[in-house]
């Protein structure tokens, strides 16, 4: 039987993974080895963990890597402590072929540690571009240090083959994440009301703003440029969800919590909410700002309008749902806001499609993962263009 270990390392990325860790655990011909590291294993940012084994998973191991602090000093070490602890659990769970997905430094660590056990790794979601964080770097080098590629659009199967990869490896099959769109059952309006404890008469909203990793000393500066912007907007309730565990992510959230603590009114603050809550949210809601990758992904299958802050994202593939702001000041960003839940462009995006593909992808993955020859695949040649 071929077993598959599969890293997941924060809230979002293990519900990218849903559907593809559910369908190897329900094959009978092959092995799952659940591996959890990172934010899941930290109270401060929801304990995900839990909400991996309520949704009936074994979990093979835990590696403990993340440090109680988000300095240039405590990512570094962090990332040792994963190459670290993931070494071990090589060593005992010895799985066939590993699966990543994203760019993360856990997963850089996961990776990384996986070559000297002549381990293949699968990586979903390569040859992306992120020019304002950190992750383009990662990504990258886990695509050359990975055997197997499912990119989520064409232009990023083309990258990856500009790295020289092996086209017979890469597969593209679309984005994951949009599977949860067609198989989760999502909660009306007045279920995610009651269950969010959230006020019905107003608009909803959704912040989710994490820190761009390549600016030192920056996140304070933007962040309070969007919290005084959303100020003007009193008639929509503000939904903001906790950054990630990035260079300065902690002062982001402590000025998230000091705005929320002074504008319960019209704000309130989740660590995490899943994937089925928080799609439920990006279908309900008139508007989202920040820089998550939700925002491009998910978000045009809702037809949602997003305002995407900053550089995080910049290289991208995105649809017409998005408006980009670049220059980090109130007055744009509440300019390009009022845009954004103007009638005129929300009925402009009546006809968009998502880039990203409609679902139907982590089915696909699994069959390759199940039935890919992995005779020799360590022999990796370069593929000159």
């Amino acid at each position: 039987m071929r077993k598959i270990a599969i890293v997941t390392g924060t809230r979002a990325e293990y519900g990218l993974l849903y559907w593809i860790i559910k369908g190897i655990h329900t094959d009978p011909d092959i092995g799952l080895q659940l591996i959890v590291t990172g934010m899941h294993l930290s109270n401060e940012f929801g304990l995900t963990l839990e909400t991996i084994e309520k949704d009936g998973f074994s979990i093979a191991d835990k590696v403990e890597m993340l440090l109680s602090s988000d300095t240039e000093t405590a990512i570094a070490t962090s990332m040792g402590l994963g190459i670290i602890g993931f070494a071990k659990t090589y060593e005992r769970l010895k799985p066939d072929i590993l699966v990543v997905l994203g760019d993360r430094f856990e997963i850089f660590s996961a990776v990384s540690a996986a070559v000297p056990f002549r381990i293949p790794v699968a990586h979903i979601h390569g040859g992306e571009s992120t020019e304002g964080a950190i992750d383009e770097q990662f990504r990258h080098s886990i695509t050359k240090m990975s055997h197997i590629h499912f990119p989520s659009t064409k232009k990023y199967a083309e990258r990856i083959g500009q790295m020289g990869e092996n086209p017979e490896n890469i597969f593209c099959y679309g984005a994951p994440g949009l599977d949860n769109i067609q198989k989760l059952r999502l909660l009306n309006k007045e279920q995610l009301a009651h269950n969010l404890n959230l006020p019905t008469g107003k608009q909803w909203a959704l912040v989710t703003y994490h820190p761009e990793t390549l600016e030192k000393d920056k996140a304070k500066v933007h962040i309070e440029a969007i919290l005084q912007s959303i100020k003007e907007f009193t008639d929509i309730f503000w939904i903001f969800t906790s950054p990630n565990a990035d260079t300065e992510g902690r002062t982001i959230k402590k000025m998230i919590e000091n705005h929320v603590k002074y504008n319960q009114e019209n704000s309130k603050l989740f660590d995490s909410l899943g994937q089925l809550k928080y799609l439920s949210l990006l279908r309900d809601s008139v508007v989202m700002v920040g820089n998550s990758s939700s925002g491009i992904i998910e978000a045009p299958s809702f037809r949602l309008p997003v305002v995407n802050i900053g550089n995080r994202q910049n290289g991208r593939i995105k649809a017409g749902n998005i408006i980009d702001v670049l220059k980090l000041e109130k007055a744009e960003i509440t300019t390009v806001i009022k845009k954004a839940i103007s009638k005129e462009f929300k009925d402009s995006l009546d006809k968009i499609g998502n880039p990203y593909g409609d679902g139907n992808t982590s089915d696909k993955i699994v069959e390759v993962l199940k039935a890919f020859s992995l005779s020799d695949i360590l022999r990796k040649k370069f593929q000159d263009l």
